[in-house]
């Protein structure tokens, strides 16, 4: 049975969630008959490639936030991250911006069959060593790290090569009515939003390999 998620690098929450559907995985009786899927998903694709600014200052921009209830914001998703076992650094020093090179390399991860380790690897240079993940000399490296050839990975980032495959995936997501990440989809018949609980990760896997399971045997009966 597929399952497809769509997140974006820099999103607390999809990082969260990926942690929180791979307890619910590990638990699961069919799990090693589950095909995951990462899809890409931009936050903010209207922002300039390769240019960034301050993670909180954005933050507090786009939600009219003041700095106080931004850094206890980060507090709480910390806190969060720790009860899954991630170690969330959220400070000053957090930059954001575009992350369309960083979905490129994901591409290439699947295309490579390495995508689950290249989003780890993102998401751990991201949320815990705090390194860039927007500078392509910094993705390339990081793209050797998670297994891919770098000379691969920055002739993929100088050619755009899967800018069109990344477009895709927003596109699909868009048709789905997908406007917020993490998203998954699970048998190609239930959507998850969101970072949800273990447990509703476990019930859904349950109830889509249930339907799954009817629909094949109905159609081999036929």
């Amino acid at each position: 049975m597929d399952v497809h998620i769509w997140s974006d690098v820099v999103c607390p929450w999809c990082y969260l969630g990926k942690r929180r559907f791979e307890h619910a995985l590990a638990l699961f009786d069919h799990r090693d008959e589950i095909r995951v899927t990462h899809r890409s998903f931009q936050l903010d694709p209207s922002r300039p490639r390769h240019h960034t600014m301050s993670r909180r200052e954005m933050l507090k921009s786009k939600y009219q936030l003041s700095e106080q209830q931004v850094r206890d914001m980060d507090t709480r998703m910390e806190h969060l991250a720790d009860l899954e076992g991630l170690d969330y650094h959220l400070t000053d020093a957090g930059l954001t911006g575009n992350t369309l090179d960083a979905h490129q390399l994901l591409q290439l991860g699947k295309a490579r069959g390495i995508q689950d380790a290249v989003i780890e690897r993102l998401y751990r240079a991201y949320f815990t060593e705090q390194r860039s993940v927007f500078d392509r000399d910094s993705l390339v490296t990081l793209a050797g790290d998670a297994g891919l050839d770098e000379s691969e990975a920055r002739d993929v980032l100088e050619r755009d090569a899967y800018v069109d495959a990344v477009n895709a995936d927003v596109l699909e997501a868009r048709a789905l009515g997908v406007s917020g990440v993490p998203f998954f989809v699970l048998g190609g018949r239930y959507g998850v939003s969101g970072a949800q609980a273990t447990e509703v990760f476990t019930e859904a896997l349950t109830k889509a390999w249930d339907e799954d399971r009817a629909t094949t045997s109905s159609v081999e009966r036929s």
